[in-house]
C-alpha cells in the first residue's frame, strides 16, 4: 500500500526555487505526480510520512515534536559550511541550532536522502548517524536539457544575450567552494570570455564583499567577464549549445548538476578533480587541480569532449527510488 505522504514545497519559493534544492524539489514532486504542501502549516498527524527537502546545518531543520504514528525523511544535500567553517561562520545561534539539529535529528529522523556517496559520508561524520539510515539517490538534469540543432535560435539567443562567438560558461552561485576568483584568472590565462548564469553573480556589487562568505569575491577583475544574472531554463538550455566549453572549477561539491546539464547538452567539459565531480561524471574524464588557475586554463582550452558518464541519470529512477524508501519505513 502506498502510504500518505507530505513532502515540503518550501523550496519551490524565494532564493531557494532557482538553487539546486529548488530544482530537487520541484522534479522530484513532477516525477512522483504530487503536490507539495507546506509543511509548517499542515497537521503532520494526517500524513503517514513527512518528507523535509529543506536543510542548512545552521537552521532547525526537523519539528521539535513528532507525530506518533508518521515517519520523517529529511534530504541533507551537502555538508559544506561545515567543511569551510571560517568561509560560513555559524555565529552563536547558528552554532545553537547545529547542536538542535544534530539531536532531532538523531531522534526522530526515520531515514535521510541524499545525493552522492560523497555527502553520504560527510553525514555520517558530522552527524555521527547510522549508515544504515542514509540513502543515496542521484539527482538529473531537467529533460530540457539536450542538444539542439541548427536554427534562428543561435542568433537570437546571442543577440539577447550580447554573447561573443566563443566563450567559456559557468552555471552556479558564488559561494566560496564554487571556485570563482580561480575560475576567472584561469579564463584570463586562456584568452577566452567567461559567461555566467545564477542570480548571484548579477548582484555582486549590491553584495557585502566584508562577509566572510563573500570576501573571496573581493578584488576580482570581471574584464572579459559577461554576468548574466537568472537566466530561464529555455535560454540556458541554448546557451550551453552555443558554449565553447562547460567548466566546474569547484574546490568542493554535494554534487553538480549544471556539470550534468553540459553532458546532456553536448557541451565540452572542463571540470576539477574532487569527490562528488567524479563520482557523478566517472573515472575516465581529465579532471584538474582546482587550486591550479594555469591547470584549468589548460582543461579550458583542451576539454572533455562526448562525455560517457558512468550511470543513467533521470528524474524518473530518482522517484522510484525515493518511492520505494517510503514504502520501506512504513511497513
Amino acid at each position: 500500500m502506498i502510504p500518505k505522504v507530505a513532502i515540503d514545497s518550501g523550496p519551490l519559493n524565494g532564493g531557494d526555487a532557482v538553487r539546486g534544492i529548488g530544482v530537487y524539489t520541484r522534479e522530484l514532486l513532477k516525477a512522483l505526480k504530487i503536490e507539495g504542501v507546506d509543511v509548517s502549516k499542515e497537521d503532520l498527524s494526517k500524513y503517514d510520512l513527512v518528507h523535509f527537502t529543506r536543510f542548512n546545518p545552521f537552521f532547525v531543520s526537523l519539528p521539535p515534536l513528532k507525530p506518533k504514528n508518521t515517519k520523517f525523511v529529511l534530504t541533507i544535500y551537502d555538508l559544506i559550511p561545515l567543511i569551510y567553517p571560517s568561509h560560513f561562520p555559524p555565529g552563536v545561534r547558528g552554532k545553537i541550532n547545529w547542536i538542535r539539529n544534530k539531536r532531532l535529528i538523531l531522534k526522530n529522523a526515520d531515514a535521510i536522502i541524499t545525493i552522492t556517496e560523497t555527502s553520504k559520508k560527510d553525514i555520517c561524520r558530522f552527524l555521527e548517524v547510522n549508515p544504515e539510515i542514509v540513502n543515496v539517490t542521484y539527482l538529473a538534469p531537467p529533460k530540457a536539457y539536450r542538444k539542439i540543432e541548427n536554427g534562428k535560435w543561435k542568433t537570437e539567443i546571442t543577440n539577447r544575450y550580447k554573447l561573443p562567438s566563443r566563450f567559456a560558461l559557468y552555471v552556479g552561485d558564488v559561494n566560496y567552494n564554487k571556485n570563482i576568483p580561480t575560475l576567472v584568472e584561469a579564463c584570463k590565462i586562456a584568452k577566452i570570455p567567461l559567461v555566467m548564469a545564477g542570480k548571484q553573480t548579477k548582484e555582486i556589487e549590491k553584495l557585502d564583499l566584508n562577509h566572510p562568505e563573500l570576501r573571496h569575491l573581493r578584488n576580482i577583475d570581471w574584464s572579459g567577464v559577461i554576468r548574466l544574472g537568472f537566466v530561464p531554463d529555455s535560454d540556458l538550455v541554448a546557451i550551453y549549445n552555443l558554449a565553447s566549453v562547460y567548466v566546474q572549477p569547484s574546490l568542493y561539491e554535494g554534487f553538480g548538476i549544471p556539470a550534468l546539464e553540459a553532458v546532456a547538452c553536448g557541451t565540452p567539459l572542463a571540470a576539477s578533480k574532487t569527490q562528488a565531480l567524479v563520482e557523478i561524471l566517472g573515472d575516465d574524464l581529465k579532471y584538474v587541480d582546482p587550486n591550479n588557475a594555469k591547470a584549468i586554463a589548460g582543461a579550458i582550452l583542451s576539454p572533455n569532449r562526448d562525455v560517457r558518464l558512468p550511470r543513467v541519470y533521470s528524474w524518473e529512477k530518482t522517484a522510484m527510488e525515493t518511492l520505494a524508501l517510503y514504502e520501506k519505513i512504513c511497513r
